[in-house]
Order: structure tokens, then sequence, then C-alpha cells
């Protein structure tokens, strides 16, 4: 049993059987290269055969022939064959390879062709030997055959004959079995994506997960902004909606408003989604820049919070992917006061100036609690919001800081223009 286990290791049926037609396309694409070949060798050869109009067309057929294994088809072909037919786990080929994977791809080319070439003789020309000899052995139509050489077997009977024949037949097996398994363990060495392809992949996953990363900002300024309104607005019209009706009415629709402007917002985002990550489709709706801040000031003010605003220069100035970063900036921070600190009165500076856009929020730290215990310390390096903030501010190459100073707790934000960088 040991003997029979170590004689079936090497190879696999129905893996034998994908790689025995792997090499056989090999086998039959070598072809018409061999007879070109043995074609010109034979012309040259030929006296009488001019040799200068045989040269050019040599010359012709051969870049003909070489052009191919350099084609990206051809060699997403070849890797579909092998992921397929060897079991080679190979990734997806990608539209335009650089040279490198070219030239590496050509040289599978010529291995499958090759080994292909070798098992399809062997095949061509083991078989009808054995073939034979197994008949001889087994007596099987007497005397037919013997006129017929196989040499060097011709005088091979009886049981020598069958079991000539059947190591022919295994050497058979083994050899497509070993080139199979030959082309299995080279195919992820020059299929494989090579060193310009594995950075082309890390470019593009660093560049889906910065978009990933963006539209999450995204959803978290806006939603977060939008939630934290209407919970506010929402508690406020539930304390005084028996003794001030009015107000709870102005509340409700307070409420109404932000959750029309998260919808806009959520549109935008799922626009981007739908476009693929690179692109608002047409139908998304446009991002809100700080041509929108007067809004979001009322809207604030809206919500119950005493906010104290100062804007100073043009805001229409700003390129148009700083103005959206600085709102989406002034959003969160005008969140994360009203959210942590409570009913405090908050103070907003925006200067626009040739340099840049400077914002200013800040807001007294809240007072202890009912219970007379000391309210929690603001987090140094804060929470989703700041850290969107401080990724937004670093992709623009500015400066942030957020800090207690002395019983006001303030973020400082700097974006410099492209003329004004520092």
């Amino acid at each position: 049993m040991g003997l029979l286990r170590g004689i079936r290791a090497p190879w696999d049926a129905r893996a034998m059987v994908r790689r025995g037609l792997h090499l056989l396309l090999g086998g039959v694409i070598l072809i018409p290269y061999v007879l070109l070949i043995v074609g010109f060798v034979q012309l040259f050869a030929d006296p009488e055969v001019p040799k200068v109009p045989v040269a050019i067309l040599a010359a012709v057929t051969l870049v003909i022939g070489t052009v191919p294994p350099f084609l990206p088809a051809l060699r997403a072909l070849e890797i579909t064959a092998s992921r397929n037919l060897l079991d080679a786990d190979l990734p997806d080929p990608v539209a335009d390879p650089p040279w490198e994977s070219r030239l590496f791809g050509a040289g599978w080319y010529v291995m499958h062709l090759l080994a292909g070439g070798v098992a399809l003789a062997a095949i061509v020309s083991a078989s009808p030997i054995a073939v034979m000899l197994l008949m001889r052995g087994f007596g099987a139509g007497d005397g037919w055959g013997d006129s017929v050489s196989l040499a060097p077997f011709d005088g091979v009977y009886g049981g020598w004959a069958v079991a000539v024949g059947l190591v022919l037949v295994l050497g058979v097996l083994y050899l497509i079995a070993g080139l199979g398994a030959l082309l299995a363990k080279f195919a992820p060495l020059l299929l494989g994506p090579s060193q310009a392809e594995l950075l082309i992949a890390l470019e593009t996953q660093a560049e889906e997960f910065a978009e990933r990363n963006r539209l999450a900002r995204e959803l978290h300024d806006s939603v977060g902004h939008a939630l934290t309104v209407t919970t506010l607005q929402a508690a406020a019209a539930r304390r005084v909606l028996d003794t001030d009706p009015e107000f709870a009415r102005r509340a409700l629709l307070a409420v109404e408003e932000a959750g029309r402007a998260a919808m806009t917002e959520l549109d935008h985002v799922l626009g981007v989604l739908r476009a693929g990550g690179n692109a608002p489709s047409p139908d998304a709706s446009p991002q809100r820049t700080l041509a929108d801040l007067p809004q979001l000031i009322d809207d604030t003010r809206a919500a119950g919070v005493l906010l104290e605003s100062d804007v100073q220069g043009d805001l229409a100035a700003p390129p148009p992917v700083l103005s959206r970063e600085a709102f989406r900036i002034v959003q969160e921070a005008l969140t994360n006061a009203v959210r942590h600190a409570g009913p405090v009165p908050v103070r907003l500076v925006v200067e626009a100036t040739p340099a840049g856009l400077d914002i200013d929020v800040s807001n007294p730290l809240p007072a202890a609690t009912a219970s007379g215990r000391p309210p929690r310390p603001p987090r140094p390096n804060g929470g989703r919001g700041l850290r969107g903030m401080r990724e937004r501010v670093r992709l623009l190459r500015g400066e942030l800081s957020a800090a207690a100073d002395g019983d006001v707790w303030r973020v400082r934000v700097h974006l410099p223009t492209r003329d004004g960088d520092r």
C-alpha cells in the first residue's frame, strides 16, 4: 500500500486531466511555429531558392510571431487558462500592464509552448508503441503488427511487452503530471503582478481608502450636525409644548429643515457612491461651501445656541475645495461645541485673507455636573469629529489646534491658499 501511495503521489487524476489539457493547448499552438521553422530551414537549404526574399519573409514572420506574446489580450488569456486548468492563484489581469509584466508574460508563453511541445511529442511517440506492446503481450491479433517496427522494442514479447507498455504509459502520465506541476509553480511568478503592478494596486487601494474616509467624514459631519440640531430642537419643543406653542412650532420647523438638509447631504454622498466614488452623478446635490455659512449660523441659532459670529473678508475668494472643507470644519466645530459643552455661548470667527482662511471656534468649558462631579475633560486627540477635522486640515496642508485655553475650549484652524502656502 505504501508503494502504491508513492506511485500515485505525484499526480491527482482531475488535476492531471486539466493540466494535460493545458499542456496539449501549448503543444498545439507550438505546431505552426515548428512548421514555419522547418519550412524556412528547407528554403534556406535549397540552393535554387533566392536567399534575399526568403530572409525578408523570415524577418516579417519572426516579427509577427514574436509580437502576440507581449499583447495584454494574450496575457489575459494565459492567466484565465492557468487559473482554470492549473489551479494557479492569480489576480485578474489589468487592462494595460507595464512592460515588465509583458516581458514575464512572454517568458511564460514560451515556457508553456515548450512544455506543451514536450508533452505532445511524448504522447504522439509513446502512445502507439505502448498500445502495440500491450496488444503483443496479451496476444491480441496474433501475428498482426509483427511487421511494424517498435524499435527499440522489436524483440519484446509476452509479459515483458506488457510490462514495457505499462511503463511507457506511466512514464507519459508522470511526465504530464511533472510538467503540469512545474507550470503551476511558475505561473504565479511569471503571470502574477509585477512590482510596478503591485505599486499601482497599492496606490489604487490608497485612493479608495482615502475616498471612503472622505465619504465617512461627509456623512459624520452632515448627518451628525443635523441629528444634534434635531435633538436640541425636539427637546426644547417638548419642554415648552404646553406653555409656548409658538416656540414649539418654530422648533419643529427647524427639525423639519434640519432633516431635509440631512437628506440633501445624504443624496450627495449616495450620488458619489453611484458614480463609483470618483465624481458625483449629474443628479447629485451640490456640496455646501462657505457661501452657505450664513444659513449654518442661522440654523445653529435656531437650535437655541447662543452663537456670536464674526465673518471677515470675501468668503467667495477661497478655492472651491478649500471652501467646501472649511464649511465642514466650521459645521463640525459648532456641532461639537453644542454636543459636548451643552447650553453655553459659542463664538465663531472666520477670516478670509489672501494668505488663506482662519477659523476660530471657542466656548466655555462645561461646569460641574448636578452631582457635583467635575465634567470629563476633553480628549486631546478628540473623537471622530475632531479626527475628521484633522484629516481635512492635513489634506489641505493647514494647521489645527484644539485644546483648553484656561476656562475656554478653543479650536483654531488655518487653511492656506495655493498662493499663500507657508
